[in-house]
């Protein structure tokens, strides 16, 4: 069986069979927050999100690096890349405006920082909430991949030795993005699926 054509449809979404096969746990220590570092663009941003980061934005900025805050303020809270796509700005075509480093040189998000704080309830993009899925829409579906990607093997790694399936690790980031309702209808559909195999 070609398991890299399964797809699990929910809804007006088409859900890839990595999600369920794949595991995953993020291992900071190891990938030392990579992925808010490195990337062809930066990270991409809703546009029910765009306000909510001009908004934000003053109480962001006190976490920021200076280069992040001279970014931003350059470029703006948002930038289109090549294709057209709503993301963060970068820092020299390389790491998120948006990112500082911790006392431990780990690449840590302001806006995560901010939530955590308790000082606003936008915990930081759902794109990168989701990472390392991907979320692809068209007209009449979205479609939800894993994009595999050498700085998160250590996640798949310590993922693979805790027993962590991917799915099971993006549950609030996925919720987030399509609800309860849809997340326990594709667990439901899951346990069916692995039933059968």
């Amino acid at each position: 069986m070609n398991y890299e054509k399964i797809m699990f449809q929910i809804g007006k979404t088409l859900v890839s069979i990595d999600l369920v096969e794949q595991k995953f746990s993020c291992n900071l220590n190891l990938c030392r927050g990579m992925c808010c570092i490195e990337g062809k663009s930066g990270a991409p941003i809703a546009k029910n999100e765009q306000l909510i980061i001009e908004e934000i934005y003053p109480l962001v900025r006190e976490y920021m690096t200076f280069e992040g805050i001279e970014t931003v303020e350059n470029q703006g809270w948002y930038v289109f890349d090549d294709e057209g796509e709503c993301v963060t700005p970068l820092v020299n075509n390389k790491q998120c405006a948006y990112s500082f480093f911790d006392t431990n040189g780990i690449a840590k998000c302001a806006f995560e920082k901010v939530f955590f704080d308790k000082i606003t309830d936008f915990q930081k993009p759902v794109s990168c909430h989701l990472y390392p899925v991907r979320i692809t829409s068209y007209k009449e579906y979205d479609a939800i991949n894993f994009e595999s990607v050498e700085m998160c093997k250590s996640a798949c790694e310590k993922g693979f030795n805790e027993n962590i399936l991917l799915y099971v690790f993006l549950k609030d980031s996925l919720i987030r993005k399509y609800g309860i309702e849809w997340y326990n209808e594709f667990e439901f559909t899951v346990f069916e699926y692995l039933k059968k195999i």
